[in-house]
């Protein structure tokens, strides 16, 4: 993007007057965002866009952002805004088209890093297929913002057929995840505590869009869908039980950490099955259908570690329960506390 002609880049930070709806929030307005979301188009900077009918049904997703670090290891409070708004359409099974986004400055934000976030934002989108198409600036006073909060919301469309919903988990069904567990939330936690690894912990903060695609090509039927963010594993598969009056059951060998995160979570006394995703989902499908799935899932660059890790059984109170590697049977239950708080 080419730096604004009204803004130090270097140094420069947020003032009220970015939030005073006069000359200077129209020039951050048409000099950051507009020059990063519509590079080469002439914006009409109405306060709503007119959006192209699509065949299907219409789906709208919406969440906020108030990540602390701003940036980290694999990602940035911009990148992981689109990428966690397009992956709630995606877990419906839509396509992800348009991006609207709102941020809340606070006085005092370096331009450099609200640039950095916006660029982040722009490239994200561009890779994923979708147009960030509308949004709104407002800025606080310093000590009021904590830096940037974003709120995106995300319009898709889902075709004719396909009825994904957390709700359609029936007993003998099968419980897949697409890929390791638990980088995001260890990567924040050490980019925050200043904690070093041999290895260095990155988020897997991704858009699963494309992933998501191939699945239902190769099994239209698929019946849940849910990106593990917060709370993890652990509320990913409680959330699915009770919405669908069931019982899960996983096996702790078939559930990928990765060596480094394991690391940090003994290090921290923390279970990664809790642990924030930003880049990983949980499907159920029927139990003949799983190889097909887990097939297409290796098949993608995004869900090359696949496994099958469980299954569904009929049990009215709702129980999600793991097999251990050590030969006995424990709850997962829900997440209790907050032990890793600001990291989506």
């Amino acid at each position: 993007m080419r730096p604004g002609r009204h803004f130090d880049w270097r140094t420069g930070r947020i003032d009220l007057t970015h939030g005073s709806g006069g000359r200077a929030t129209t020039e951050l307005v048409t000099e950051l965002f507009v020059a990063a979301f519509a590079p080469g188009v002439r914006p009409e900077l109405n306060d709503g866009t007119c959006l192209p009918a699509s065949p299907g049904r219409l789906v709208m997703a919406t969440d906020s952002h108030v990540i602390s670090p701003l940036f980290f290891p694999g990602g940035d409070i911009g990148s992981l805004a689109v990428h966690g708004t397009i992956n709630d359409l995606a877990m419906m099974g839509a396509t992800p088209r348009f991006l609207s986004v709102a941020f809340i400055l606070e006085e005092g934000l370096l331009l450099a890093d609200l640039r950095g976030i916006v660029e982040s934002m722009a490239r994200a989108a561009r890779c994923a297929g979708v147009s960030i198409v509308t949004g709104d600036t407002k800025v606080v006073e310093r000590g009021k913002g904590d830096g940037v909060f974003v709120t995106t919301a995300g319009i898709g469309f889902l075709a004719d057929g396909v009825d994904i919903s957390g709700n359609r988990a029936r007993a003998g069904d099968r419980v897949l995840v697409s890929g390791s567990l638990g980088d995001h939330g260890a990567a924040i936690l050490a980019s925050r505590e200043g904690l070093k690894f041999e290895t260095t912990l990155i988020s897997d903060s991704a858009p699963l869009n494309g992933l998501v695609a191939d699945m239902i090509k190769a099994v239209p039927d698929i019946h849940c869908l849910r990106d593990a963010t917060r709370g993890g594993l652990a509320a990913v598969l409680n959330e699915l039980a009770h919405q669908s009056g069931v019982g899960i059951r996983v096996d702790e060998r078939e559930i990928p950490v990765k060596a480094q995160v394991k690391a940090a979570c003994e290090l921290l006394g923390l279970d990664p099955l809790y642990l924030a995703n930003e880049g990983k989902l949980v499907a159920v499908c029927r139990a003949e259908a799983a190889e097909a799935l887990l097939d297409a899932m290796r098949g993608h660059p995004l869900g090359a570690d696949s496994r099958i890790i469980g299954e569904v059984f009929a049990d009215d109170h709702c129980f999600v329960e793991m097999d251990t590697v050590l030969g006995g049977r424990r709850a997962v239950d829900w997440l209790a506390g907050d032990p890793l708080p600001r990291i989506c």
